[in-house]
């Protein structure tokens, strides 16, 4: 986001679309880390979710003749972001297959307890939360794109579906389905919140 006294998004990608390298810099450093929180929830993997963005960034970079600026530059990344994804989610899954279930989340929560006198419940926090993060990684994809652009990203379902070019309906149904699968495969003892 722009403040007041900074070009709009609009204005840098027209920029950038006109050669401009610093302009899309700027671009990149307002949009990374939202879109790196994004890839990294659908893949469930860091190093993934940052190969997957920097894709995202020199895709983008290379469709910026077809940016429309009258719609939000960060909903138009998060496609090409999204379509990234299911592509190294593919190849995620194809791994998978061929050398097992690995555990390919590493959020990092339990490296690092924080000492403090409630560090105990602090961790089991994090556990929650990583556990949390598994699961939405192991959705399929359609759920889970719905579930993390409303859910997380806090766009709303129209904003969602017009990302994922479906109907709101079809966000509410993938929404629902997402949740309901989440509900039946978290171990209850580690939901967040409990």
């Amino acid at each position: 986001m722009s403040r007041p006294d900074e070009p709009s998004d609009a204005d840098l990608a027209r920029q950038a679309a006109e050669g401009s390298e610093r302009a899309y810099g700027v671009l990149v450093a307002r949009h990374k880390d939202r879109l790196y929180g994004l890839l990294r929830r659908y893949l469930g993997d860091p190093e993934e979710a940052r190969e997957a963005a920097h894709e995202a960034f020199i895709a983008a970079w290379a469709a910026l003749g077809r940016y429309d600026p009258a719609r939000p530059f960060g909903a138009w990344l998060r496609t090409i972001a999204i379509n990234k994804a299911r592509d190294r989610g593919r190849r995620l899954a194809f791994r998978r297959m061929i050398f097992g279930d690995r555990d390919f989340e590493d959020s990092g929560a339990h490296e690092h307890p924080d000492p403090k006198p409630d560090a105990e419940a602090t961790l089991l926090e994090r556990e929650r939360l990583a556990h949390l993060d598994h699961g939405i990684a192991r959705l399929p994809g359609p759920l889970k794109e719905a579930l993390l652009l409303t859910a997380i990203e806090g766009l709303s379902q129209q904003e969602a579906a017009e990302i994922l070019d479906v109907t709101v309906k079809t966000i509410e149904t993938r929404l629902y389905r997402a949740r309901k699968t989440l509900a039946q495969t978290l171990d209850p003892s580690l939901r967040p919140g409990r």
